[in-house]
């Protein structure tokens, strides 16, 4: 089970890249703003942060945003540092989550077996 503080750092680099994303901070025309960032995991020694993003655009959009990101992943990393008091600040990997068009296609399938 994952620590309180590791939890709090998660949510405070999800809200933080979040907002990066929305308010258009981040110049790479690959990442829209349609990009959602859905889940972040922590190592236990805060070094590393894996960033799970997912997009309603599509799986292509969504390839070009992860590898756009991933681009500026240090851009953003200093960003973070400067908003955020942490003694090191992670080092960002993106990657992309299909959970929610997984989750859609379930849905689906149930619909169509109750019809």
């Amino acid at each position: 089970m994952e620590s309180h503080r590791l939890q709090r750092v998660g949510n405070l680099l999800r809200n933080e890249i979040s907002a990066m994303i929305a308010r258009k901070e981040i110049k790479d025309p690959r990442v829209s703003t349609l990009v959602t960032v859905t889940h972040v995991t922590v190592s236990k020694d805060l070094s590393y942060a894996k960033i799970y993003v997912s997009s309603v655009e599509g799986p292509d959009k969504l390839s070009n945003a992860v590898s756009g990101l991933n681009h500026a992943a240090g851009f953003i990393q200093g960003c973070i540092s400067k908003r955020i008091r942490l003694r090191t600040t992670p080092k960002l990997s993106f990657i992309e989550d299909h959970s929610i068009d997984e989750g859609f296609r379930v849905l689906q399938k149930i619909k169509e077996t109750l019809s």
